[in-house]
């Protein structure tokens, strides 16, 4: 259950990142949903002691959700970096 949790996770975060940047090219969107699910997959796996097929504790929702709010930051940051 945990493990389905931390995809919906990091694909809704990753999803509402390029609603806020206003992203509009459809390979960008897929990208960060992309890096935003694996960021929440790392973090809840490190966090939840390496477990992801039973229960998912507080603390792993919380780093997982911490892991894929930076990762779109650092994403967007590197990237408007190399725009400009």
């Amino acid at each position: 259950m945990a493990l389905i949790v931390l995809i919906i996770l990091g694909a809704a975060l990753g999803w509402f990142a390029s609603i806020v940047t206003r992203t509009e090219s459809a390979g960008e969107i897929m990208q960060q949903i992309g890096l935003s699910l694996i960021a929440a997959l790392i973090a809840g796996l490190i966090v939840n002691s390496g477990t992801v097929m039973g229960g998912l504790s507080l603390m792993a929702l919380g780093a997982a959700s911490a892991a894929s709010i930076l990762v779109m930051v650092l994403y967007h940051t590197v990237l408007r970096r190399r725009e400009a």
